[in-house]
């Protein structure tokens, strides 16, 4: 079939970075919109008379949500495609968000179930974002400019903590709790009507030029990913998924990035509120001070990557490639124990700020996906580990939350997160063994 676009653009364009513009800013929207709660929290609980327990219940229910939602909604895209499915999910995650603003004017004993169902749909809504990105970046993007956009998108969560932190912590102390739902809900509605007018296949593009098509095309871009005669793909065999099960390799893979979203879901969650009932932080205080481990998580993502593909361009193999910079990155994550050790606010904040920075240094997971997925089952690899990852978006908010309820303080809760470093170390360390392609074998 023809890859001509819509419109013969005789310019040179560089609409595939507008494309990826666009992403970068919709994914740090999903992510402000799942921190909200962290954010307006302490204010909630107050107000709707939760405790800890209760808070950690309503925090877990988007996992269980974005979980179930994983392996259907990749379904849905390559059914679909993925500017329709994105666009509903776009508008029903920011609806989500912004009835999330109204929780309040519930009876009591209504209140917390409300929250609680509210959030779920939210994490209905967005489990679809991340396959999403990966199908766009791999429709628009050569196989050489694959990994670099990627990582541009992934690297929007710690760029979404450190912009709206202040922004959601100045909201409540100015307006109150409620309008930090209804913010963000109404931006992301802006966002739907941009997406829906600026979103398109690349050869269905009005804007791009034939110059670019080729070039992408040439380099491995999916250009025609949804058009009709792309045909439809053979479903998964379960003989094959189920030897990326039982494959030692993967399982430590994947158990390494449940370990390794333990520490992230802390940072997204319980945060802080640890800063305003532990330290005494008023909430606005606390929406500049939780941006700076977020800048921090940034700048070790960035680095990680960079360290990596520097020691496979000096001769190191690919597994000494990966794993130093996991190891080291979960090595500094677990400083955060040592804020068990201090008052001192200042302390406190840098060694929260060295953490992040060593998850965000360690995060390799979806470069290692990458390496190791059988290449015939790229996509459905991708879903599981995401599956694995996301089971902690369940289990660290309640399990923080019934810590601190039962023993009246963060410390455990802290040690519970610094030794989730550790198991994402040992993973690698010693269950992954050599990084490697997986082969499948055929029945």
């Amino acid at each position: 079939m023809s890859i001509a676009p819509l419109t013969a653009n005789k310019t040179k364009t560089h609409i595939r970075y507008w494309i990826l513009f666009i992403i970068f800013m919709v994914t740090a929207i999903n992510y402000a919109d799942r921190a909200t709660l962290s954010i307006a929290g302490t204010d909630i609980a107050k107000e709707l008379g939760l405790d800890a327990g209760q808070m950690g219940q309503i925090f877990s229910a988007f996992g269980w949500a974005y979980l179930i939602m994983q392996i259907p909604g990749g379904w849905l895209l390559d059914r679909y495609g993925s500017k329709k499915v994105y666009s509903y999910s776009l508008f029903f995650w920011s609806l989500f968000t912004f009835l999330q603003g109204f929780v309040g004017f519930f009876p009591i004993a209504y209140a917390a179930m409300t929250l609680f169902f509210l959030r779920f749909m939210l994490g209905f809504s967005e489990a679809l974002s991340f396959p999403a990105n990966a199908r766009i970046v791999a429709a628009w993007f050569s196989t050489r400019e694959r990994g670099t956009a990627s990582a541009i998108f992934n690297s929007a969560q710690y760029f979404s903590l450190a912009i709206f932190s202040p922004l959601l912590g100045w909201l409540t102390y100015t307006w109150g709790w409620e309008h930090v739902f209804t913010v963000m809900g109404a931006v992301g509605f802006v966002l739907t009507v941009i997406w829906i007018k600026f979103i398109h296949n690349p050869n269905k593009h009005p804007q791009v030029s034939a110059q670019e098509l080729e070039y992408m095309s040439a380099g491995g871009a999916v250009v025609d990913m949804d058009s009709p005669a792309a045909g439809k793909k053979e479903g998964p065999h379960w003989s094959d998924v189920r030897q990326m099960l039982t494959s030692r390799m993967m399982l430590g893979v994947f158990f390494g990035q449940y370990f390794i979203n333990s520490i992230t879901w802390f940072f997204l969650t319980w945060f802080p509120i640890y800063l305003v009932q532990d330290k005494g932080m008023s909430i606005l205080k606390v929406g500049l001070v939780a941006s700076i481990p977020a800048q921090c998580g940034f700048a070790g993502g960035v680095l990680g990557g960079i360290v990596s593909d520097n020691l496979l361009r000096r001769g190191f193999s690919l597994t000494v490639a990966r794993k130093i910079p996991i190891v080291l990155g979960m090595l500094l994550a677990t400083s955060i124990i040592l804020c068990n050790y201090t008052d001192n606010t200042v302390v406190v904040v840098a060694l929260m700020a060295l953490a992040f920075f060593g998850k965000g240094f360690g995060a390799l997971g979806w470069p290692v996906v990458a390496d190791t997925a059988p290449k015939e089952m790229i996509g459905l690899c991708g879903g599981l580990f995401n599956v694995f990852g996301n089971v902690a978006s369940i289990v660290t908010p309640l399990v923080i939350g019934y810590m601190v309820k039962e023993l009246h303080s963060f410390n455990m809760a802290l040690v519970f997160v610094g030794c989730s470093a550790l198991a994402a170390m040992f993973s690698y360390l010693v269950v992954v063994g050599e990084i490697k392609r997986l082969v499948l074998k055929k029945s």
